[in-house]
């Protein structure tokens, strides 16, 4: 089998134990209840009621890491960021700065490609009222330490809101990089983890190969229409890791 095959064949092996795990009985009952009995202006759909997979282009240089599936958004549609006002604001983002092929994500299937970039979530399943439990995390992060394995091409990190940011700096500073021929050095080398403050458009160099970490505000509901994550606060961050990539320009 070629490298490449080998590559898409453990990257599917991977989005299909996502998609089978009952690690979490709080989420596996929160999930499958909302998918019975769903939101009454979709009552005609059927939800897809399962963890979510990850989504996007598998040679991507940004890996966008997010909390968790919506209710009724991602646990309704089957796709990260699909189907609610969060998805509609980080779709749109994305299309703008190049990374996406349209600016709209209504269901998995309305064509949506991701271009150079690949999305991911700290939690796969709803959580109820939006909040994970430290140890629903813990259960989860295998699968992103399997990810950040298979996606080598990955040179930055946008952490969409403090738990994806805190998600990701847990696996380095716990030494649960998916390199364990490098975990202690990387270890050795990492700066206080008090000096890597969560702050919307933040920027963080980390040692040796490791991703550029950048930050951003979620793009919640709460946030967006208060104003506090507004679409030019996006962009300028997108547009620094386009920068750091060395992209050219999206056209306009």
């Amino acid at each position: 089998m070629s490298e490449k095959r080998s590559f898409r064949v453990e990257l599917e092996r991977l989005q299909q134990d996502v998609i089978s795990c009952t690690r979490c009985p709080r989420l596996v009952h929160y999930r499958e209840k909302v998918a019975r009995e769903k939101k009454r202006m979709y009552q005609d759909q059927e939800y897809w009621g399962r963890p979510l997979p990850s989504f996007g282009d598998p040679n991507a240089k940004l890996l966008i890491l997010g909390l968790a599936p919506a209710a009724h958004g991602g646990n309704r549609t089957g796709r990260m960021f699909t189907g609610d006002r969060s998805g509609d604001f980080l779709y749109r983002g994305l299309y703008e700065a190049g990374f996406a092929n349209q600016p709209q994500s209504i269901c998995r299937n309305d064509g949506l490609e991701l271009r150079g970039c690949y999305i991911t979530a700290s939690l796969r399943c709803a959580p109820p009222a939006n909040k994970p439990t430290p140890e629903e995390l813990r259960r989860c992060r295998p699968y992103l330490i399997r990810e950040l394995q298979l996606l080598k091409r990955v040179r930055a990190v946008l952490a969409l809101g403090r738990i994806a940011f805190d998600s990701y700096l847990r696996i380095l500073y716990e030494g649960l990089w998916p390199d364990s021929d490098s975990a202690e050095r990387i270890i050795s080398e990492l700066p206080p983890r008090s000096t890597l403050r969560f702050m919307h458009g933040a920027c963080y160099t980390l040692p040796g190969d490791l991703p550029r970490l950048f930050a951003s505000y979620h793009p919640s509901q709460q946030n967006t229409q208060t104003g506090k994550l507004r679409p030019e606060m996006f962009q300028s961050v997108l547009r620094e890791i386009r920068r750091y990539l060395r992209l050219p320009e999206p056209a306009s």
